[in-house]
């Protein structure tokens, strides 16, 4: 059954398997954490897309999280802190308190400690269990403007390696450094997007999508065609850039 995008009282969870999203999640920390490590001093404090965020409050932004998926003392710690100032999105309270909290780094310390943390994040998202993933999240996703329920595994799986792989792109525009794409990674990533976009939209489609991480997807018959890179596309998906159409439909990052 096509559950369409106006229809968010659904318990989202992971369509990617365990294994495929934890080594996702490996590879794009270790990805960000080469992106961090190449940058020149002057790059850290250039603006990004994400208004009102240089480079280096996006690297602080990403630290947090993998601090937070680190440790259980620390996930608490945020957790509690940004729900005691949210007045609105508890996401905009908890990505400010991030980078409030590591003001005082350096951009070298917030590199090397990114690169030491990362490891630990994996590792503690892989050892969340099953039946505390399927479990709705206390405070409901929300994106778009509206909230709604997810359960833990999608956070975990998914939304946390998506987070720092759309900064990844915001980083490269941002500074021009290299962005690397393959399609055993980056492909997997928006093949896993392709698929939520469709179910949230439900209608039928073409789809071809250019780049390394591009590919050709369809659903359906008599709906649009579209092209685009497929960076793009997230980027639209994302909020970045506007879309129209099917690609008004978007899907959290």
């Amino acid at each position: 059954m096509i559950t369409t995008d106006h229809d968010r009282s659904r318990l989202r969870a992971p369509a990617l398997d365990r294994e495929t999203s934890m080594t996702l999640a490996a590879t794009e920390y270790q990805r960000v954490a080469d992106l961090l490590g190449s940058l020149e001093p002057e790059q850290w404090t250039m603006p990004t897309e994400c208004p009102g965020w240089t480079v280096r409050d996006l690297a602080a932004h990403m630290l947090g999280m993998v601090e937070m998926a680190a440790s259980l003392r620390e996930q608490l710690h945020q957790t509690r802190a940004a729900r005691r100032r949210s007045t609105g999105v508890f996401i905009d309270a908890l990505t400010a308190l991030q980078i409030e909290e590591r003001a005082g780094m350096t951009p070298a310390q917030i590199r090397d400690r990114f690169a030491v943390r990362a490891p630990k994040a994996v590792r503690g998202r892989r050892r969340i269990p099953g039946f505390v993933r399927r479990r709705p999240l206390a405070v409901p996703g929300e994106f778009g403007g509206i909230a709604e329920p997810w359960q833990i595994g999608f956070l975990t799986d998914i939304v946390l390696t998506r987070d720092p792989w759309m900064h990844r792109i915001d980083i490269t525009r941002a500074t021009g450094a290299e962005h690397v794409l393959t399609a055993e990674h980056d492909g997997v990533l928006v093949a896993d997007v392709v698929a939520e976009w469709a179910d949230r939209h439900g209608e039928p489609y073409t789809l071809h999508l250019a780049g390394p991480a591009g590919g050709h997807w369809s659903q359906g018959r008599g709906g649009p065609e579209i092209e685009l890179d497929a960076i793009e596309f997230t980027r639209i998906l994302s909020g970045r850039a506007s879309g129209t159409g099917l690609l008004s439909t978007p899907v959290p990052f």
